[in-house]
């Protein structure tokens, strides 16, 4: 089984190295054969340089997407380089990448399409800040509303996604802050999802790309997103095999 490490990175030169490195070393620790993927998503600084000096592929954009722009294009990486499994992990060293082999095996124990990784689960390690944690159970009620499925971590950037749903987020895949969205859109193409929980850090590097003002934005422009999305796919569900 292989599995692409996509880390949408930008702006990212101060944490960069120390997350691929630990990608590295969980190959060599554990035997799972997994490929660290660096999206540089047109960053400013020396992202592109620090990651160039490690053992991983770089996909250098040429002009900036966006994280959901970012995350596509390395999950199109990964079904064209026929990867069995992507998971998605941020550049900011914020997740420990020791943590994705308890995706995996949550992923193939319980035969999941996609498995997101949840810091409210366990509730250890950081928590992120009171009102984020706010916005988050926000996003959590406004999930089970409507696909009627329960995520505790629904902004939660550490995910695995099976070959199944690569080919859903490939060819569409939503383009600024996707991760709430996205599981509208797993969730009407029946696919089956579930949690695991895992121990986050502090980010390690870069700054936020939501401000205190940008949170009231984002829970605005999230929400009208989901939506839309499930105003898009409710029609045209497929049939469950």
């Amino acid at each position: 089984m292989k599995i692409a490490a996509v880390i949408p990175a930008y702006n990212e030169e101060k944490a960069i190295a120390s997350v691929v490195n630990e990608i590295n070393a969980l190959k060599k620790n554990t035997g799972i054969d997994i490929v660290a993927i660096v999206v540089n998503d047109c960053s400013r600084d020396q992202t592109v340089q620090v990651a160039a000096q490690t053992d991983c592929v770089i996909l250098d954009l040429p002009v900036n997407l966006g994280i959901g722009g970012a995350v596509q294009t390395g999950f199109k990486y990964a079904l064209e380089q026929n990867f069995d499994f992507a998971v998605q992990i941020d550049g900011d060293g914020q997740h420990p990448p020791a943590e994705i082999e308890k995706l995996l095996k949550t992923m193939l124990e319980k035969n999941l399409d996609v498995v997101i990784g949840s810091r409210f689960i366990d509730k250890i390690g950081f928590q992120s800040t009171f009102m984020r944690r706010v916005g988050i159970t926000y996003f959590m009620f406004l999930n089970k509303m409507l696909t009627g499925q329960r995520i505790t971590d629904s902004t939660s950037g550490l995910r695995m996604l099976n070959k199944k749903a690569l080919e859903i987020a490939g060819n569409n895949y939503p383009d600024e802050y996707p991760e709430p969205e996205s599981l509208v859109l797993y969730a009407f193409n029946n696919l089956r999802i579930g949690e695991v929980a895992v121990e986050m850090r502090e980010r390690q590097g870069g700054v936020s790309s939501i401000g205190t003002f940008a949170s009231l934005y984002y829970l605005f422009k999230v929400s009208l997103a989901m939506f839309f999305t499930y105003l898009r796919t409710r029609n045209r569900r497929p049939e469950k095999l």
